[in-house]
């Protein structure tokens, strides 16, 4: 696996190295010791899938509260999103910016994103499934999240949202 840290400290965007013939190929997605020694979090507790019918369908902006914080692992396994990852790290030196990458089936590229980094998406195409691993159990209670469209990020969605639950349209501006 390829490892390239993005612009926030501590996302990783995860290239799988391909092992071709005329059969196909072959990929490892995941190496507990390979996370190790990247110096990243190698202990995945719980995997949950996604799926979304249609295009423009926006899920996010989301984390879990300390102490139950968790570290995402994950890939699109059908279609194409554009995945957003907003740091709320205080101490970050890239405290309230984001970024973004494009994860497709085709790409097959895995997403790292570390605690204290707010994880959204939004499907490029109909029929969009993604498969996450996580490094701690979902704990409602600890469930939080900042708002897609908050002034104060001004990230830039490339479609019009055409599905969003209620929770993610009404979170507040970011520190209200």
């Amino acid at each position: 696996m390829i490892f390239t840290e993005l612009k926030l400290p501590g996302v990783y965007l995860i290239k799988p190295e391909e092992h071709s013939d005329d059969r196909g190929f072959f990929a490892r997605t995941w190496c507990q010791q390979e996370f190790r020694d990247q110096g990243l979090v190698s202990e995945l507790v719980q995997c949950n899938v996604s799926f979304n019918h249609r295009q423009g369908t926006l899920r996010g902006m989301h984390y879990q509260a300390t102490p139950h914080a968790e570290v995402k692992l994950l890939r699109c396994t059908m279609g194409v999103i554009y995945d957003v990852l907003v740091d709320l790290r205080p101490t970050s030196a890239t405290f309230r910016q984001w970024t973004a990458v494009e994860l497709t089936a085709r790409n097959r590229h895995l997403l790292y994103v570390p605690e204290g980094i707010a994880h959204g998406l939004q499907t490029l195409v109909d029929d969009t499934e993604i498969f996450y691993q996580m490094s701690a159990f979902y704990v409602p209670e600890a469930a939080r999240g900042v708002r897609w469209n908050d002034p104060i990020f001004g990230i830039e969605w490339p479609l019009a949202v055409t599905v969003i639950a209620d929770r993610d349209r009404q979170y507040p501006d970011f520190g209200n």
